[in-house]
């Protein structure tokens, strides 16, 4: 295979990651929108694997403590870097290991800011008596990156209520795993634990080229043999 053969195929790979990601991601979150009232469930698999529709402003995992703005901007930013380091890799014939997990990096990190620009502009607002419907653009329950993301993969594995023996916590209801996450959050938990498991040598390795001077950049591929 000729090298512009390669890039090519990894080129497209790469695209087909971040697009699938993408469009399952928005699928998803369109038909929990449009047809679950908010907080409330449908279980899976018993009470340990649920579809749980809840909204946040935008943080993984429904954390919440940074502005809205500020939150698109940053974003926006990362998948800008993101995108253009990813293209960079390619063009230098990384692993396509390495280059899948960028993928969904960027992926799941660009999947959160259509629901921030926009979801507050073409749905109305979720309630827990109403479900959300689309509406003309701008007519919708806020501004533009004024959006809440739409989180619904629940996956409660242990509630109980800790013996009263227990420090600190006695007594207490004890939930493990409690965050609540969409499809764009796994892909960036994916991809990042994969990445720094497999591909931290690599990812040292791309991270030091990208950044030093051309003139200094070795040439050379640490993994010649996974990116043929």
């Amino acid at each position: 295979m000729t090298i512009q053969k390669d890039i090519q195929r990894k080129r497209i790979i790469a695209a087909s990651v971040v697009i699938l990601v993408l469009f399952c991601d928005q699928l998803i979150k369109i038909l929990v929108k449009t047809g679950m009232t908010l907080h409330s469930a449908i279980m899976l698999c018993g009470t340990w694997a649920q579809l749980y529709f809840t909204e946040n402003k935008g943080m993984a995992f429904g954390m919440d403590f940074i502005g809205t703005y500020l939150l698109c901007g940053f974003r926006i930013i990362a998948v800008s870097l993101l995108s253009y380091g990813l293209a960079k890799v390619i063009a230098k014939r990384a692993p396509i290991g390495f280059i899948i997990c960028l993928s969904l990096i960027t992926a799941g990190a660009a999947g959160n800011i259509f629901d921030n620009l926009f979801y507050g502009l073409i749905f109305s607002e979720s309630t827990e008596f109403s479900v959300a419907s689309f509406v003309p653009f701008g007519d919708g329950y806020g501004n533009f990156c004024g959006g809440k993301v739409v989180d619904m993969f629940y996956f409660p594995l242990i509630d109980t209520i800790l013996p009263e023996w227990v420090p600190l916590k006695g007594g207490q209801r004890f939930i493990f795993f409690a965050p609540i996450f969409n499809l764009a959050d796994a892909a960036i938990s994916c991809g990042g634990f994969v990445l720094v498991v497999f591909y931290r040598r690599t990812f040292s390795f791309y991270f030091d080229k990208l950044t030093q001077k051309p003139a200094k950049a070795d040439t050379d591929n640490p993994n010649e043999e996974d990116a043929k």
